[in-house]
């Protein structure tokens, strides 16, 4: 069983305040928990329905966290999941420790506010192989539980660092690719071998201090009448014709 004590601590952890505070974090579902389970994040406590726990004797097995069994329907109502198949832990946050970018792609988040694009973003980082991702200060917490639901268990193999992106592009020597609604025509265009992706706010676009670090604008060209893409199939879109 879980205690009340558990689920009250859990629900705290739905606000960055508490999160911060306490340094944890919530995740849900069958598939993203079996995911925490195989990465480096330190686990603290888990509860899964019986059908979990056996099928993940193993990776259980090589941690040392407590655990309690319970219902599906339990596990809905303590989280924010309206339908959980299997599972829900705590785990203890990564330290924001500076990324270095070097021969390889790395995403550039200016202003990213939607949880769901966040999320998106990183599982598509993940799918293309990118591990590295340099966020604003601005940027949506990538340990909000909208956030870490909508990778698909892709946080465990993205790392992301916030920090002033004006200070880190003013270092690095790589060249520096920006999505605007005008510039190069990315299925045309010849990226290097590495490089930074930048992508702007959902409304806003890539703002004007950190513009003036992109060395080479980019846009994906409009054929119809839409007035914008959505910053995570941008994101998509942009990294597919990279590494076509």
């Amino acid at each position: 069983m879980i205690s009340k004590a558990k689920v009250k601590f859990i629900k705290s952890l739905q606000l960055k305040k508490y999160r911060n505070e306490e340094q944890s974090f919530v995740v849900e579902g069958a598939k993203s928990v079996a995911e925490l389970l195989r990465s480096d994040f330190e686990v603290q406590w888990l509860a899964g329905t019986a059908v979990f726990l056996a099928a993940h004797q193993q990776l259980l097995a090589k941690r040392n966290i407590e655990v309690a069994e319970t219902s599906a329907s339990h596990l809905s109502l303590i989280g924010t999941l309206q339908t959980n198949d299997g599972a829900v832990a705590i785990a203890s946050m990564r330290s924001n420790l500076p990324i270095s970018v070097n021969d390889e792609y790395g995403l550039v988040l200016d202003d990213i506010r939607d949880p769901g694009n966040l999320g998106t973003i990183i599982r598509t980082a993940d799918w293309y192989g990118i591990r590295k991702i340099i966020a604003s200060e601005e940027t949506t917490d990538f340990y909000s539980p909208k956030v870490i639901q909508a990778t698909m268990g892709s946080f465990c193999r993205v790392h992301v660092f916030y920090t002033s992106l004006q200070q880190y592009l003013s270092k690095t020597v790589l060249p520096v690719y920006g999505a605007f609604l005008e510039g190069a025509d990315v299925h045309h265009f010849k990226f290097s071998q590495s490089g930074l992706l930048v992508i702007g706010n959902e409304a806003q676009g890539i703002s004007k201090s950190v513009e003036q670090k992109v060395t080479q604008k980019i846009t994906i060209p409009r054929r119809g009448g839409a007035e914008s893409l959505n910053a995570s199939v941008a994101t998509a879109i942009i990294l597919d014709n990279i590494f076509r």
